[in-house]
């Protein structure tokens, strides 16, 4: 698989949002799999970390963020998702649990229900080891602030919005991946 040909097919034009969507997924895949060979007990797959950490955010283009120059109709919180679906579509099964799963720390089925979330009412925490490494990767980077990486206590913060169980898990991937 060929994550770049993939960002292609829905990023067709080279403009300041695929240019963003590219910096950003870099600076993820190389965060994870930095990482990863930190952890070699951990014996991650790191073809799929690598395509999966630049696959993440494909279904950003689907939704309103203006700052980023994304011009679509779906809140934000909605890319992962549907990036998953698009994932699907390809035939690319494991690559769209990491996109549906690597919001905040995860958002559990709780957590949508009683924030009243535009989600799918499903478990969208990652399960599998890879998928909570791209997912704790990508909290050291903002999409607005492509030009820096966030210390542990600002990545921590910032997934503190989508509740606590979130900073619990993020608290025990700092564990187990620095």
């Amino acid at each position: 698989m060929n994550p770049l040909a993939l960002i292609d097919k829905y990023y067709p034009e080279e403009n300041e949002l695929k240019r963003i969507l590219l910096v950003h997924s870099r600076a993820v895949a190389d965060k994870a799999l930095e990482l990863a060979r930190k952890h070699p007990e951990l014996q991650l797959d790191l073809q799929f970390v690598e395509e999966a950490a630049m696959l993440h955010d494909i279904g950003i283009f689907k939704t309103d963020a203006k700052d980023i120059f994304c011009f679509g109709t779906f809140p934000y919180i909605c890319h992962g998702y549907l990036g998953a679906d698009l994932m699907r579509q390809e035939g690319y099964l494991h690559h769209a649990l990491v996109c549906e799963r690597h919001t905040g720390a995860g958002i559990s089925l709780e957590a949508i229900e009683t924030q009243g979330l535009p989600l799918p009412h499903r478990e969208m925490v990652p399960v599998s080891l890879e998928e909570q490494l791209i997912c704790f990767a990508d909290k050291f980077y903002s999409k607005t602030h492509l030009d820096r990486e966030k210390s542990v206590e600002k990545a921590r913060k910032s997934i503190s919005r989508f509740g606590d169980d979130g900073v619990v898990r993020f608290d025990r991937w700092c564990k187990v991946f620095l």
